[in-house]
C-alpha cells in the first residue's frame, strides 16, 4: 500500500517493494544473524568497501581542516566565520573517526564469526568422516 505523492513517486521508480520482498537476514534467537559462509564473506567485503570510503572521506576532511582555520578577511566576522567553520569540521571529522572505527570493529566481529562457522563446520565434517 502506497500512500502519498512521495509514496507514487518512489513506486514509479522502484516499483512494488511490498509486492516482490528481498531477503531478510535475522530469525536466530537472541538476535542472532544466520548467514552462509558466501553471504558472510560477501557481508565483509562490502563492509571492508564501506570502510575504504570512510576512510577517503576522511582524508578530504582533514584537507578541509587545514584550510578552515584561515579567515576569508580580516575583519571579525570572517574571524567568526572561520572559527565557526573549524568547529563544524572538527565535528564532522570526529563523526567520521567515530564511524570508521565502528565500521572496523564490525568488520572483526564478522571475521571472528566467519572463523567460528569454518571451525565448526570442519568439526562437523570430520565427524561424518570417521
Amino acid at each position: 500500500m502506497i500512500i502519498g505523492e512521495a509514496g507514487a513517486a518512489a513506486q514509479a521508480l522502484w516499483g512494488d517493494v511490498f509486492d516482490t520482498p528481498g531477503r531478510v537476514y535475522g530469525g536466530g534467537k537472541g538476535g542472532q544473524f544466520k548467514m552462509d559462509p558466501e553471504e558472510l564473506s560477501t557481508v565483509i567485503g562490502q563492509w571492508e568497501d564501506l570502510v575504504d570510503k570512510i576512510f577517503d572521506d576522511g582524508q578530504k576532511i582533514r584537507e578541509l581542516a587545514a584550510l578552515s582555520t584561515v579567515a576569508p578577511g580580516k575583519d571579525p566576522v570572517s574571524g567568526g566565520f572561520a572559527s565557526t567553520s573549524s568547529d563544524s569540521i572538527t565535528a564532522l571529522l570526529t563523526q567520521n573517526d567515530s564511524m570508521r572505527k565502528y565500521a572496523q570493529d564490525y568488520i572483526k566481529k564478522l571475521k571472528e564469526a566467519q572463523s567460528k562457522t569454518v571451525v565448526t563446520d570442519q568439526d562437523l565434517s570430520d565427524t561424518f568422516k570417521a
